[in-house]
């Protein structure tokens, strides 16, 4: 395959992806809104977005890293005209497996804790956590093979039949067919084995292919199956499993930092807050990023392998486009959604979610302006990972995410809703600076290093 393909396919793939994730952040903030009318907004409500926050936070930190490394890896092999080989996925199903080991092993040690402590002894909430979490393994393997191997249409199908068997769970306790929280919370743990639908799909299309791509395939297979231990610490694409791994710890504190940003005000007003329903609520307003960011997942699904294919063929003018027309349709689609919330979002939110308190048009805004300053940083960062700078980018997120994590525990800011609303936008855009001057030296080194 020649360097153009992965040129091709960002536009297209971009589009694919946007439908079907667009679909799937419609379909979760059903979840949510069923779950809460379920629920009746209350204490069971608050344990339901808790297990989320918490899993969420985990399969992203320990999974992400190794779908961005498969995706990649993959597309860059791709844009050099090499089969995609069989050494690197071996090395990301070791990575893998030792991060969700590692998961078991904590979750085992920590239950009293987790189950005790935060889910008010609740066994049936800690086994959706454990159960989802490690289910999510395959999950997020797949993504980043159909991301790299550029199959968007199946990779958004996959994040949609994920938020649609969540969504089931829910609706059922609605009309009866079940009830309580636990019925609302088994969607969690049931959503990534109904994701892995999409798998067979992808074996069952490549005879689509043409010539070349399905010589690529077969290649690729070939090699999988011939692969040596030895093999794989030192594969043929040159991705060791030292290297792997690096990239890999380096993509892991980028997404500790993200969900830091999306989730620590959650949990600290959790453990600082008298209110037993305020953590809910901040999780709630929170929804107004989080929906965007899901649906940003089209773009850097495809924008990685696209940047990356751009890199290894010295596409520069390309690779620049790529980054300024995302920024500047994420700037304006920031604004939209800003202007739209400061104008009716206290009423809109407050029926959506069963909010009883008063939600102040300003800090509303606030989210929206730093779902913006996220989302551009979200860009940044995978042009930062496509010049492999994910050390520098993981510092630019670690440094903002542990200054948020101050100023929510700061009596700065009394109302610790707006405290969390100004503290996720300051970060946001502290962040969104950070990169942009690593994105700068990236764009400066480039011409030398070639």
């Amino acid at each position: 395959m020649g360097a153009g393909a992965p040129r091709s396919g960002y536009g297209r793939g971009a589009r694919i992806l946007s439908v079907g994730i667009a679909t799937t952040g419609v379909v979760t903030l059903a979840y949510f809104a069923l779950a809460a009318q379920a629920l009746d907004g209350g204490v069971e409500y608050k344990r339901i977005t808790l297990v989320w926050a918490i899993m969420f936070v985990i399969v992203s930190v320990i999974y992400r890293p190794i779908e961005q490394l498969l995706s990649r890896t993959i597309a860059d092999r791709r844009a050099r005209g090499q089969s995609s080989g069989g050494g690197h996925l071996k090395i990301a199903l070791l990575i893998q497996g030792a991060f969700a080991a590692t998961f078991l092993a904590v979750a085992l040690a920590a239950r009293d804790l987790i189950q005790n402590d935060l889910f008010d002894g609740s066994a049936a909430l800690y086994w959706v956590l454990v159960v989802g979490v490690l289910a999510y393994a395959a999950s997020y393997f797949a993504r980043g093979f159909l991301a790299g191997h550029q199959r968007f249409a199946l990779y958004g199908a996959l994040v949609l039949f994920e938020a649609i068997s969540r969504v089931c769970f829910a609706l059922a306790v609605i009309v009866g067919i079940t009830s309580g929280q636990t019925a609302v919370a088994l969607g969690m743990a049931a959503a990534p084995f109904a994701s892995l639908v999409v798998v067979p799909l992808y074996f069952l299309r490549r005879e689509q292919d043409s010539p070349a791509d399905l010589a690529t395939l077969q290649a690729a297979d070939t090699t999988a199956a011939a692969t040596s231990p030895a093999a794989v610490a030192d594969s043929e694409d040159g991705l060791t499993l030292r290297r792997g791994a690096g990239f890999a710890i380096a993509v892991f504190a980028v997404m500790v930092a993200e969900q830091t940003l999306l989730n620590a005000s959650v949990l600290t007003v959790e453990g600082t807050s008298p209110d037993p329903e305020l953590a809910g609520v901040v999780f709630s307003v929170l929804l107004i990023a989080r929906a965007p960011l899901q649906l940003f997942q089209a773009v850097q699904g495809s924008l990685l392998p696209h940047l990356a294919g751009l890199e290894a063929t010295a596409g520069r003018d390309e690779f620049r486009r790529a980054i300024r027309v995302t920024m500047l349709a994420i700037a304006g689609f920031a604004v939209v959604i800003a202007t739209g919330l400061f104008a009716i979002g206290p009423p809109v939110v407050r029926a959506l979610f069963h909010i009883d308190q008063e939600l102040a048009r300003g800090g509303l805004a606030l989210v929206a302006l730093g779902m913006g300053f996220h989302l551009m940083a979200g860009t940044l960062n995978q042009a930062a990972l496509a010049r492999e700078q994910a050390g520098a980018a993981a510092a630019a997120w670690l440094l903002s995410a542990v200054l948020f994590v101050a100023f929510m525990l700061s009596p700065l800011v009394d109302d610790q809703l707006l405290r969390a609303e100004a503290g996720y936008c300051g970060a946001t855009a502290l962040l969104c600076a950070l990169l942009a001057a690593v994105y700068r030296r990236g764009a400066a080194a480039a011409p030398a290093a070639r």
